[in-house]
């Protein structure tokens, strides 16, 4: 592929699914790469599930896949298990079927977090409760030896394009899911700011790839009130205003993501 879309972090979100897609029918795009956590959040996990099953791409798993097939159903998060309470058997059958990467042509090398681990950050580094952009030594280590001339990543939910050591690597943003608190470990925030849907569009040219990351408006405020009814006010929150508080208030840290 020339030309193509990456997306990631989807999270059940089907209104914003819906918008990237109308946005990507008029960019031309060859092919489109998911790089995974697909259905886990309180909003519509089966019906978003019904239009990923329907479309050409290519596809990677996810850490929240992952959980969704093999993790103890006691020990998932109150996300996960929303999705795992319903779905089906053919749409864990399609989750399956997901790679934990791909290598593809032109040197691209496709994953959810890091390399060797689907829940890991490749470009953050957690510091003071937030995320900061990873240093180059952090990111060697991280890669543990990875190459490619591009490196496609997600987990962050973070739009961004760093340039090391003569590696591309691009983290298209979250499609559905703008802010989060990660409690795996010590929890921290991952704020973007905004209620957009996020993706990327890379196009390979002489010169190397260029790398468009897009910001879709969409009717956020059909997935907050989604998420509002289940009685999950930490997403209501990220979905309407791309941070994880009410503006100038404190952080809103939940029990689980």
């Amino acid at each position: 592929m020339q030309r193509f879309a990456v997306v990631s972090d989807i999270h059940g979100n089907l209104p914003a699914l819906e918008a990237v897609l109308a946005d990507m029918a008029g960019r031309r795009v060859e092919g489109v790469i998911n790089l995974g956590d697909n259905l886990s959040g309180p909003l519509w996990p089966v019906e978003t599930a019904r239009v990923l099953m329907q479309q050409d791409w290519l596809n990677v798993q996810g850490n929240h896949d992952w959980n969704l097939l093999y993790k103890d159903p006691a020990a998932l998060s109150l996300s996960d298990n929303y999705a795992y309470q319903v779905l089906d058997d053919s749409i864990r059958a399609w989750l399956k079927t997901l790679p934990a990467s791909l290598t593809l042509p032109n040197g691209i090398l496709a994953f959810h977090g890091i390399p060797a681990v689907e829940n890991g950050y490749l470009l953050e580094t957690t510091e003071n409760g937030r995320v900061r952009l990873a240093t180059p030594a952090e990111i060697s280590q991280s890669l543990a030896g990875a190459a490619a001339s591009l490196l496609l990543c997600g987990h962050s939910h973070t739009p961004r394009t760093v340039q090391h050591k003569g590696m591309l690597i691009v983290n298209p943003g979250s499609l559905g899911c703008p802010a989060y608190v990660d409690n795996s470990g010590s929890a921290f925030v991952v704020e973007t700011g905004s209620m957009h849907a996020r993706y990327a569009v890379l196009e390979k040219r002489d010169t190397g790839w260029l790398v468009e990351l897009i910001s879709i408006p969409y009717d956020y405020q059909k997935a907050a009130d989604k998420a509002r009814r289940e009685d999950r006010s930490d997403w209501e929150i990220a979905l309407r205003t791309g941070y994880m508080r009410e503006w100038d208030e404190k952080p809103f840290f939940p029990p689980e993501f």
